[in-house]
């Protein structure tokens, strides 16, 4: 390790705080210098598969020469605008692209810089849309257990009682209201029992609940479970039937993941309000948007307040909505559907003999997606390590272990990956040791 990769450490060690880390005996950081394709070069030389896609949103891989002749463009013209009162050709381009890909009837968006905040955004404009009806008691939100929507108050709500953090700050959060989560699985024939808490909720808390809020199909840092499409078709009959918003959550699902453009086309199914974010831009920048009806759109514009009380100072950031713009076209146009199709199979085949392995609960594989749930959590000062010296970046979180991995990836890249995953979770000290 050089004079220069040490000062870096020991600055980030000292100084530099890591999401969901301790800043006392905290967990290893490997320093990148480079990224390309589906390769991350660390510091000292050694390029790592990437199985992450950098928390799901580097479809593309990295530094893809389309994504960066958007950039550079966009960067040559404008970088930024504030967007109030003022507008511009890649916003407007961007929300219509957004508008042909998704269901009908959404056809308005509000664009946001995080995928937290474009689920704030659709609490808000739930909250707003009860008020401007007169409807004032419908202040509460309904969704699943096993979820997860963000890290900022409003989506922190709204996440997974145990899972989501609620217990650090009870007393400050709202509190919402939950229902079982689905337990028949993606695919699985369809038990309407499994629908009974979602609908008891319903029926006993109408006039208080604004909306139900959840992912779609894949419920992602909750617990990456995968759930019934009858589910969800039966969900939206719920709401329409005791007139209650739906706001699907495609963050993490959104643009092909589940090997549909968005994970509700796999119920057929069109929510009053939808999020989507992450691989929205391919990784390159921050960017969210929030779509939803012009019924809902107009209910709040003709209510009493007449606007939508938001306004973020990068809404609509130029060069973000340039990029997204070249990240769809570039999805759009290859053969992103036959890729994801190919990854699914070989996940399957290749995650299979993790479940004979005696800390395994369940193997899990829909589109992109595979996930081996272990009977223990990790150990995260030691299983990154692990997987870094097979050459590979894999970054587990509690009792996951899961690959993510970018649309363009190689099979032989993908082999390398999951072979790693088995012979990690082989080794007895990927838990946390007893003393």
């Amino acid at each position: 390790m050089n004079s220069n990769t040490k000062r870096l450490l020991a600055a980030d060690a000292a100084h530099v705080w890591h999401p969901y880390a301790s800043m006392v005996n905290a967990p290893p950081v490997f320093p990148v210098v480079s990224a390309s394709g589906v390769r991350l070069k660390l510091a000292d030389g050694r390029e790592l598969i990437d199985g992450m896609s950098s928390w799901w949103c580097a479809i593309h891989g990295y530094n893809h020469p389309v994504l960066n002749a958007a950039a550079q463009a966009q960067l040559a013209a404008m970088s930024h605008v504030m967007f109030g009162g003022l507008t511009h050709e890649p916003a407007v381009s961007l929300t219509e692209r957004l508008i042909g890909l998704v269901p009908a009837p959404l056809e308005t968006v509000f664009f946001s810089d995080s995928g937290s905040v474009s689920v704030e955004v659709a609490m808000k404009l739930a909250l707003q849309y009860w008020a401007a009806r007169g409807e004032t008691r419908r202040k509460k939100f309904l969704t699943i257990r096993g979820g997860y929507h963000g890290d900022t108050f409003g989506a922190m709500s709204v996440c997974d009682p145990v899972t989501g953090m609620h217990s650090l700050f009870t007393g400050f959060l709202a509190e919402q209201f939950f229902a079982e989560r689905p337990a028949v699985r993606f695919g699985e024939p369809w038990r309407e029992q499994d629908i009974a808490s979602l609908k008891h909720c319903l029926e006993t808390r109408q006039r208080e609940i604004a909306a139900l809020i959840l992912e779609p199909i894949v419920q992602g840092a909750g617990g990456m479970w995968f759930y019934s499409a009858d589910y969800l078709r039966r969900a939206r009959a719920l709401c329409d039937e005791y007139g209650v918003l739906l706001i699907c959550d495609e963050i993490a699902t959104g643009f092909g993941r589940t090997g549909r453009l968005f994970a509700a086309e796999h119920a057929g199914i069109a929510p009053d309000i939808l999020c989507v974010g992450k691989a929205l831009t391919g990784g390159y920048m921050s960017l969210a948007a929030t779509l939803m009806t012009r019924h809902v759109a107009e209910t709040i514009s003709q209510g009493g307040a007449g606007i939508f009380m938001h306004g973020p100072t990068f809404m609509a950031n130029p060069l973000a909505c340039a990029v997204a713009l070249a990240s769809i076209d570039l999805l759009l146009a290859g053969p992103w559907q036959s890729r994801v199709a190919a990854i699914e199979k070989q996940l399957r085949e290749e995650l299979a003999p993790c479940a004979k392995l005696d800390n395994v609960a369940n193997v899990r594989v829909l589109g992109a997606i595979g996930v081996v749930e272990l009977k223990q959590p990790v150990d995260m000062r030691v299983a990154p390590k692990l997987f870094v010296d097979r050459g590979v970046w894999v970054r587990p979180f509690g009792r996951l272990v899961y690959l993510m991995p970018p649309y363009v990836i190689e099979p032989e890249d993908l082999r390398t990956l999951t072979g790693a995953v088995f012979e990690v979770i082989q080794n007895s000290n990927i838990h946390p040791q007893r003393t």
